[in-house]
């Protein structure tokens, strides 16, 4: 595979996005990264800002989760691969449906989150390909998976 697309699914209140993107192009790799709309207004709003208010809470957030599945089903089929992470702050349901949703499509998968989060990710974690705590481990996972080039993290190496 010439060039991989990659989907960056998960918390949006830390730059972890932007920390795997500007080191995996640093490294050379070829990919390039799509993900949801990460403003959380936004996403949560577009559905009556684009289609009309609704007084029922219910009808406005589905209206605005129908609108947000449009892109996340439409990126995700086409990834070659899924990163999803899972931060501390908020329960991220959203990411968890979205890895089981590419665990469904096959697409292979790097779940990322932290130690104490293991236990209650178990499943996410058991239909990933890899489960990641680090921004670094990421790069050099890409690193490996896309040119085959092996380049210990910090972790790995103590």
């Amino acid at each position: 595979m010439d060039h991989w697309t990659i989907y960056l699914s998960g918390e949006i209140h830390t730059d972890w996005r932007a920390q795997i993107e500007s080191q995996a192009l640093a490294a050379g790799l070829p990919v390039s990264f799509t993900a949801p709309v990460t403003n959380h207004e936004y996403s949560d709003d577009c559905g009556v800002a684009i289609l009309g208010s609704e007084p029922n809470k219910f009808w406005h957030d589905h209206k605005g989760a129908q609108m947000n599945a449009i892109r996340t089903r439409t990126l995700i089929e086409n990834a070659d691969l899924v990163i999803v992470r899972f931060g501390d702050k908020y329960k991220q349901w959203n990411a968890a449906f979205d890895a089981g949703y590419a665990s469904a499509l096959g697409t292979p998968m790097i779940i990322m989150h932290e130690p104490e989060n293991a236990h209650a990710l178990k499943e996410v974690d058991a239909a990933a390909l890899a489960v990641a705590r680090t921004v670094d481990e990421i790069v050099a996972i890409l690193r490996y998976v896309i040119a085959g080039e092996l380049k210990l993290t910090k972790a790995a190496a103590e």
